[in-house]
């Protein structure tokens, strides 16, 4: 018997919060808490241990970036979901740096919504790689002198460098297996190897840092 996904629905109003808790339950996904802030959100994730927050970024008291770096620091385990009505916006790339496992536009469809949330629980980031290669390209900011904690390329191998450098053009694994004549399994071990070794916890801060270490550079490909 699978256990249901558990849910938290963080906005600010309550008409959004209702329309994605009956889209969600409808679909067999079980939404434990609702919140209408960023401390909500945090409180309800350390009270409730769910498995997904979707959260709205532009909230009151405590807006959904910071709440997602709280939450994101207690490793819980739970992933985050940016909603957003804007898909080029600021805020939701900073999210996406700080370590949100992808975004979606309020707009999604019930069965986009729905799938989506079952896709970041399985380890995976939800990017759509056009937007997300534009949110990155304008927003991200290459530096010759990062921190040495995530940055530390030199342990890739270069095969890893050449799988993460596709990675940061949005490749998919299917696309990296395309690309490079491997198997998807092959790719798929190549990327959990690059996550382990730059400590990262999903696709989403791995097309992140390769533009920030100038892996990849816009205008790339």
């Amino acid at each position: 018997m699978t256990t249901a996904l558990r849910v938290v629905i963080a906005d600010d109003q309550a008409l959004v919060r209702t329309g994605f808790r009956m889209i969600l339950t409808a679909h067999g996904i079980e939404v434990v808490g609702e919140a209408a802030d960023g401390a909500e959100a945090v409180e309800a994730v350390r009270r409730l241990g769910p498995d997904v927050v979707l959260m709205d970024i532009r909230m009151p008291a405590m807006d959904g970036l910071e709440a997602t770096r709280r939450i994101l620091a207690e490793q819980t385990g739970c992933r985050v979901l940016i909603l957003t009505t804007f898909d080029l916006d600021r805020y939701v790339y900073a999210a996406l740096a700080a370590g949100a496992s992808g975004f979606l536009l309020k707009d999604v469809t019930p069965e986009h919504l729905a799938a989506a949330v079952r896709l970041v629980t399985t380890g995976d980031a939800l990017l759509a790689p056009s937007i997300t290669r534009r949110l990155v390209e304008r927003f991200a900011t290459p530096a010759p002198t990062q921190p040495a904690i995530h940055r530390d390329l030199a342990a890739l191998t270069p095969r890893e460098l050449e799988v993460l450098t596709l990675m940061g053009h949005g490749l998919s694994n299917a696309e990296l297996a395309t690309e490079l004549t491997l198997s998807e399994a092959t790719v798929k071990t190549h990327v959990a190897r690059i996550f382990a070794k730059l400590t990262l916890r999903d696709r989403a801060q791995a097309v992140v840092l390769a533009y920030e270490t100038g892996l990849v550079s816009p205008g790339d490909r």
